[in-house]
């Protein structure tokens, strides 16, 4: 997925079941939804000339490769995405983040999973 509309939002999770499940949901709601298993990925999907512009980013904390923690402090270096609405899916403790809308804690319920999306995207 390339240039993206106001209605996509990116998944980064490590659980392939996990960021499966989220799209499944949100997709069925009308959503696009683009993915990346590590904070490496989505930065290398929010960059370059056909860079994903999503209402949302769906954030868990702890990947490999890049945690969240560590995408979040790159996003915010660069002013184009600093201002992304990020919600946090995470199992860990809470954590302020720059950027963080909203917390959801894992595992979560689907409902509450929209409303937070509904409420929170840009």
């Amino acid at each position: 997925m390339s240039t993206a509309s106001h209605n996509t939002v990116l998944v980064v999770d490590d659980d392939a079941d996990i960021r499966e499940a989220v799209q499944d949901i949100l997709s069925f709601e009308g959503y696009a939804v683009a993915q990346a298993a590590n904070g490496q990925e989505a930065l290398t999907l929010l960059s370059g000339p056909h860079a994903l512009r999503p209402c949302l980013i769906l954030l868990d904390l702890m990947m490999p490769v890049m945690d969240g923690e560590e995408f979040v402090g790159r996003l915010q270096q660069e002013q184009r995405l600093a201002e992304l609405p990020i919600i946090l899916v995470t199992a860990s403790g809470r954590a302020q983040l720059p950027g963080v809308r909203a917390i959801l804690k894992k595992p979560f319920d689907m409902d509450v999973l929209l409303s937070a999306v509904g409420e929170h995207r840009h």
